[in-house]
């Protein structure tokens, strides 16, 4: 066997082992739970450059001989395999935009000849002083001032990591650029990190970081009466709480007259239930995670602390609009939970409930300005916008947002979409 040959059947080997692992990945085991994650994560969302990077290696491969033996003919056959599945992956990417239009029907418009602004980041703003710690968030907003009279949305971002790792340097950059660009000014806040804190810690942390942008609108040329909160993973969970606790003074500790409500609420791919009532994330992420370093507390013990810290415990007839966003493939937020939080809330809310569930998509899909994510994005704009135009026109007709039907058509007060 030349080396050529047994390089392509070496490729071909874990081309199809990386695709089987991206479309069905390991769930339940201990050590191999964390890199099947990765793995599948990256397949997924660097499909067209794994198409690429693989239809190099193999001509370059073939032109060294490597069809000169049996086994590089079937290293071949495997990659045409995998290569296959990586098409399909692409072509379900391709899918979130109709997806997603399907999502929104007709609630949304595509908001041609909008302004497209120049952008810049402003970083390192420290908004809060707390347990020693200064804490933290960035600015990406038009260059541009907003014209005379004008006030601008807001959109405060909250970064994922388990609530233990994370920065606000890493995540939701694509959202944040294409949201600063078409006039929104995007804020994007650090939290407190466990095991050093202790939920509802982080929720209280971001909660200031609202007040902070509420206290300086005047600074940054927004409207204070129309903030929007969007995160993903733990920051979507927190970013949910958010839009679930409004001015709850439980979590405003010295702030308990700060306006804490959001206008809008898009969680991406969000951890909706800390009591694992599903049995859909197993033992492992109460017993050695949940417990010991973000509750400090033993769910047999103390289960209203737990169901206190679940959105699905919380949901309300007073919630804001949501855009629930989460992929049916997702290994760290299982979808079950995502659909029963959809179902909950869109049963009892007076506000729009819209949800987009994504075919094949893993959890934290949007960390690369990938197919999906650039579909995705647009999807939120959309969202984000309509929510944006229906506030200003209630402004001005004295009439409050929240209340009006969700979706043309609705009997109720919100209704809930699902694809997928």
């Amino acid at each position: 066997m030349s080396l050529s040959s047994f390089l392509l059947l070496c490729l071909g080997l874990i081309g199809a082992l990386l695709l089987a692992n991206a479309f069905v990945p390991v769930r339940r085991n201990r050590v191999l739970f964390l890199p099947s994650f990765v793995a599948s994560w990256l397949v997924l969302e660097l499909a067209s450059l794994h198409l690429v990077l693989t239809a190099g290696l193999v001509a370059a491969f073939v032109w060294m001989g490597a069809l000169d033996t049996w086994a590089g003919w079937v290293g071949l056959v495997l990659v045409a395999v995998a290569s296959s599945a990586l098409v399909i992956v692409v072509v379900r990417s391709w899918a979130a935009a109709g997806a997603a239009s399907a999502a929104l029907g007709d609630f949304a418009d595509d908001r041609p000849g909008r302004i497209r602004h120049k952008i810049a980041r402003t970083r390192n703003v420290a908004f809060s002083k707390v347990a020693g710690r200064v804490l933290k968030l960035d600015v990406l907003a038009p260059v541009a001032p907003p014209g005379e009279g004008e006030r601008r949305p807001a959109l405060l971002q909250i970064h994922g990591g388990a609530w233990v790792i994370g920065d606000k340097r890493e995540q939701a950059i694509p959202l944040l650029k294409a949201m600063a660009r078409d006039g929104w000014v995007c804020f994007n806040a650090n939290y407190r990190l466990s095991p050093g804190a202790t939920w509802p810690d982080h929720l209280v942390d971001v909660k200031q970081a609202l007040a902070f942008i509420r206290a300086h609108a005047d600074e940054y040329g927004i409207d204070p009466s129309f903030v929007a909160v969007t995160g993903g993973s733990a920051g979507g969970h927190i970013a949910t709480m958010m839009a679930l606790t409004q001015n709850d003074p439980r979590y405003q500790p010295g702030f308990e007259d700060a306006d804490t409500s959001v206008q809008a609420a898009v969680p991406f791919y969000a951890v909706f239930d800390l009591t694992d009532r599903n049995a859909a994330q197993g033992p492992e992420f109460l017993q050695r995670f949940l417990e010991p370093l973000v509750m400090k507390a033993f769910l047999a013990d103390e289960p209203e602390r737990f169901r206190e810290a679940s959105p699905l415990d919380q949901v309300s007839a007073d919630a804001p609009p949501f855009f629930v966003i989460h992929g049916d493939n997702d290994t760290l937020a299982p979808v079950v939970d995502a659909r029963m939080f959809v179902a909950e809330l869109g049963g009892v809310s007076q506000a729009p409930v819209v949800y987009l569930e994504l075919r094949g998509a893993q959890h934290a899909f949007d960390t690369f300005s990938s197919i999906r994510t650039r579909r995705v994005v647009r999807a939120v704009d959309r969202f984000l916008a309509t929510m944006w135009a229906r506030h200003q026109a209630g402004r001005e007709a004295d009439v409050p947002v929240v209340g009006e039907p969700a979706l043309p058509g609705s009997d109720e007060g919100a209704e809930v979409v699902a694809n997928g």
